[in-house]
């Protein structure tokens, strides 16, 4: 049985996975920030050795995305240089390594959803943080790591502890004190359920996956808006829902307007996720069995 060490065990990606892991028949060993630091390398190398894993997977970030440019630095050390270290770690060890990263990598310039080949071009501080993360992984160690691109994540009874909630939740939220609710209409994503982006990963994981860049999102793509409207739907809510066009702009920073991501690559491996509606179906099965 192969042995996954997992960084970021309580969020909502990391939850999904450490929950799923021993379905695909992995051993699994999980920790929270209190318990390892990912900016601390010597941390890291510890577990490594103690543990002995065959994959190490990142799911921590600095990924706030407006907080990424009132602290530039702290965005890079987390997403970059946390990054560089445990991918040479695991160059070193010979342990396959598994990070995140994101849409926020392209400008959204293309009007298609984004292949994996496509060339980035961030427009802010946490894409530029997150493709440095990527670039250095891919070269310190380019014969063992996954670069798993997703987008829109949601999911977990409290979403992210840094972003305090997640779309879904923060809408469902809004719509309590609200009676109208503006949603961006321009900004064009996938969003995509840490369930099934868990369970893709493992999945791929599983295969005869080469090391590189992978898109796993769930299928389609819609505006954060009508993503909304879904979710009111789902929710059985009656308020409004007023669609406001902010160009792509928050206060002043820049935000991609069409950064859905396609599944290529892994798709020819037979790993996809369900449709987008389904993603957000199954997670309100989730929500529901833990009221």
């Amino acid at each position: 049985m192969r042995k996954i060490l997992l960084i970021g065990k309580t969020g909502q990606l990391g939850r999904e996975i450490m929950g799923d892991a021993s379905s695909f028949n992995f051993e699994i060993v999980g920790f929270e920030k209190e318990e390892l630091d990912v900016i601390n390398e010597s941390q890291v190398k510890e577990k490594i050795e103690k543990i002995k894993p065959d994959i190490l997977i990142n799911t921590s970030a600095y990924h706030v995305v407006s907080r990424c440019e009132e602290n530039p630095l702290e965005a890079m050390v987390v997403n970059f240089v946390a990054v560089d270290k445990m991918a040479k770690l695991c160059k070193r060890y010979d342990i396959k390594f598994v990070t995140y990263s994101t849409d926020y990598v392209f400008d959204g310039e293309k009007g298609v959803p984004y292949e994996e080949n496509n060339k980035p071009n961030p427009l802010q501080i946490y894409g530029i943080s997150k493709l440095a993360g990527e670039y250095t992984a891919l070269n310190s160690h380019p014969d063992g790591v996954f670069v798993i691109r997703t987008c829109g994540l949601y999911g977990g009874e409290k979403g992210s502890s840094e972003k305090k909630g997640n779309f879904v939740l923060n809408i469902l939220k809004e719509a309590q004190n609200k009676e109208v609710i503006e949603i961006s209409s321009e900004q064009i994503v996938s969003p995509t359920y840490a369930g099934d982006l868990s369970r893709a990963t493992i999945r791929l994981l599983n295969s005869k996956a080469n090391p590189g860049i992978y898109h796993l999102v769930n299928e389609g793509y819609c505006s954060w808006y009508e993503f909304a409207k879904e979710i009111f739907k789902l929710a059985k809510i009656d308020k409004e829902l007023k669609p406001v066009d902010r160009g792509g702009l928050d206060g002043r920073m820049r935000r991609p307007k069409f950064s859905a991501l396609k599944n290529t690559k892994a798709k020819g491996l037979g790993v996809e996720l369900p449709f987008w509606r389904e993603g957000l179906k199954s997670y309100f099965n989730f929500l529901g069995r833990i009221k």
